[in-house]
């Protein structure tokens, strides 16, 4: 079951296995405004023993592109720069067919976005892309990474320590570190974030963006207070100079199935303010139970912030990660929608049943970051797509996820909290990696719409706090 999972999310990248591998076969343009680029590399990759070609590719007329060869040599690449020169604005979606040698059918690259301004220049409508204005020097499919995991004092390599890397909110596995304290695998760029275990240390965790500039990942571990002794020192690997040094011999490591609840190492931090008012009989339920018998009926929408400030790795992925784990817990009959706030306000999931799982899932991978903070916005469109869902007899809720306090048309957005309680729609605020000055803001606004505030800064919280949110909130019996 693992490996299907790890394959399909290669798929959803843009990996392909067979002769002429794509590194992408989808892009999302997301916004885009006078100056923005508007042009998109796809990298393909010969992995046969024989000579490939590109045969044709089938364009509208909105769209340009160039390539650097048509020929593929065994074992060798080439690139097709796809440009937008759509001239109104709105949304747009092409699929556009690429025909290869090594197959009968086309492979489809599908490019979306939305033209939200047109280019000063009306001569961008007709220029021809080329790759002076951004080498595209690298396949991203030979991309390699390299982690390793070190005693953050002593800056000793800890061998067999384990690294769980997630992309898009999804693990991909988990990974053994050698001797010399690191590992080589083949990941797709992008944001990564990374959750390493060794015995006798606290987890260390890092999100951050990979690249072939950025193809290195050290995780520092501080030795946990009450493992320091004799024995753990006389156990830890010995790693000689040689061995840590050793970069001769790069080894592809492969990933083995991991179950990141088991592997995640939880604290005793309370994970809302309202602890001490959790009923006892809430309290004695396993923390996965959300049986119908127990729980109401759940209409939730998100309003997430995905401006600029979310643009840090770990932001991103952590919020990723914590709605991806709520909708694992979803039933049929609840109801989850996803409204996100930049410079504009947007709905990207309309009120959808928890059984649709693996479409509730893309959305969420497909979150970027960029922009503004128009949160005043964000929460009234969220309150509408709540009210047009409304549940009777269920559980009815707005859950802002920002990692700060709301900047943009917010200025009235108290008026909206208070006029739709009166309609029994409450309000939670969750902080990503949040200080304490935007906290105030938060915890006020849970407050005004009798929700809580809920407070993610690690990967142990993003796997249960806002789970225990919603199972909290919907609890038949508070």
């Amino acid at each position: 079951m693992f490996r299907i999972i790890f394959i399909f999310t290669l798929l959803l990248h843009g990996y392909s296995f067979g002769q002429i591998s794509f590194d992408k076969t989808e892009h999302d343009f997301g916004d885009l405004y006078s100056g923005d680029q508007r042009f998109v590399d796809v990298y393909l990759k010969n992995n046969s023993d024989k000579v490939a070609f590109i045969l044709s590719v089938d364009k509208p007329m909105e769209v340009v592109y160039i390539q650097k060869g048509a020929m593929m040599d065994p074992d060798s690449s080439t690139v097709i720069r796809f440009q937008i020169n759509t001239r109104s604005k709105g949304r747009f979606h092409y699929k556009i067919p690429v025909f290869t040698s090594d197959k009968d059918e086309p492979t489809l690259i599908s490019l979306k976005g939305v033209i939200r301004e047109l280019p000063n220049n009306q001569n961008n409508f007709t220029a021809c892309p080329d790759f002076g204005q951004s080498p595209a020097d690298e396949n991203p499919l030979d991309f390699k990474l390299i982690v390793e995991t070190i005693d953050k004092e002593t800056r000793e390599k800890l061998g067999k320590s384990t690294v769980a890397i997630i992309q898009n909110g999804i693990p991909l596995g988990k990974w053994k570190t050698q001797m010399n304290g690191r590992f080589t695998t083949k990941i797709p760029l992008g944001i990564t974030y990374f959750y390493a275990t060794h015995t006798g240390y606290n987890p260390a965790e890092l999100g951050e963006y990979v690249n072939f500039k950025r193809n290195k990942i050290t995780l520092e571990l501080t030795r946990s207070e009450e493992e320091i002794t004799e024995n753990i020192e006389a156990t830890e690997p010995k790693v000689t100079e040689e061995e840590a040094d050793d970069d001769k011999t790069i080894e592809i490591s492969e990933p083995e199935e991991v179950n990141l609840e088991e592997l995640i190492v939880e604290d005793d931090s309370e994970s809302i303010d309202t602890i001490s008012e959790i009923p006892p009989s809430f309290s004695e339920l396993d923390k996965n139970n959300f049986d119908p018998s127990l729980f109401k009926p759940v209409n939730v929408v998100f309003v997430v912030d995905v401006s600029s400030s979310m643009r840090q790795a770990d932001r991103l992925e952590l919020l990723k990660y914590a709605i991806n784990q709520l909708v694992e817990m979803l039933r049929p009959q609840d109801k989850i929608g996803l409204v996100s706030y930049a410079t504009n306000a947007e709905v990207l999931l309309k009120p959808t049943s928890g059984a649709n799982k693996e479409e509730i899932t893309e959305i969420v991978q497909d979150l970027k970051a960029k922009g503004l903070t128009a949160g005043g916005a964000g929460i009234k469109l969220g309150y509408k797509q709540a009210k047009r869902n409304f549940i009777k007899d269920g559980k009815n809720q707005v859950i802002i996820v920002t990692d700060g306090a709301f900047n943009r048309n917010s200025d009235d957005y108290k008026r909206y909290i208070k006029r739709f309680l009166r309609k029994d729609i409450t309000l939670s605020v969750v902080g990503i990696k949040s200080n304490e000055r935007s906290e105030e803001s938060m915890r006020e606004a849970a407050e005004l719409g009798e929700g809580r505030f809920i407070l993610i800064e690690k990967l142990a919280d993003a796997q249960n706090h806002l789970k225990q949110e919603i199972r909290l909130a919907a609890f038949r019996y508070n």
